[in-house]
């Protein structure tokens, strides 16, 4: 499992609610959870990795142990604003500002398919907000001002490269 990297076209797609809570679920989650750890995010959400399924880890602050898998995650309440820096597993080395909300609640469910609530403000509020757009098929870059694509345009492009040479690679191993 990898993450997919900005312009890959499944970080474009829409996810399809979870029906089937069971150990592929489960191994994917923790898997997840491992990858976003390991690249020391705050959170990632299943089309980062490939996989159009409704479900997100977030971590309140890149510490083991306190990450939470939302499956199927509904925002059903937010408040405020707030304008802070931003980043993003499929974008790495791009950081912008980004207008989120100060406080959510969130609806979801749990691996085994408990349903849950949870308040959430700050660092976490925006991690959450991020990952449920990677579920909607909206990126970092939507996020962006024309000044701010401009500004990173550069290592847009270089993502932009490094991902049809990928491509590249990957036929020729298949023609070989």
């Amino acid at each position: 499992m990898r993450i997919r990297l900005y312009p890959d076209p499944v970080l474009r797609e829409r996810s399809v609610r979870v029906e089937a809570f069971d150990e592929d679920l489960a191994r994917l989650a923790a898997e997840m959870t491992r990858l976003m750890l390991e690249n020391r995010g705050l959170g990632l959400a299943a089309p980062q990795v490939g996989v159009l399924k409704r479900l997100v880890v977030v971590s309140p602050d890149g510490e083991p142990g306190r990450e939470a898998v939302l499956i199927n995650p509904e925002i059903i309440h937010s408040e405020g604003s707030e304008r802070a820096d931003e980043g993003c597993l499929s974008f790495p080395g791009i950081y912008v500002k980004v207008n989120r909300h100060a406080r959510v609640v969130v609806r979801y469910q749990d691996v085994a398919g408990e349903a849950h609530e949870m308040e959430a403000e700050g660092l976490l509020a925006r991690a959450i907000e991020h990952e449920v757009d990677h579920l909607d098929g909206r990126l970092l870059v939507d996020r962006m001002s024309q000044v701010q694509r401009m500004a990173n345009r550069r290592r847009l492009r270089e993502l932009t490269i490094r991902y049809e040479r990928r491509l590249v690679q990957a036929e020729t191993r298949s023609a070989g």
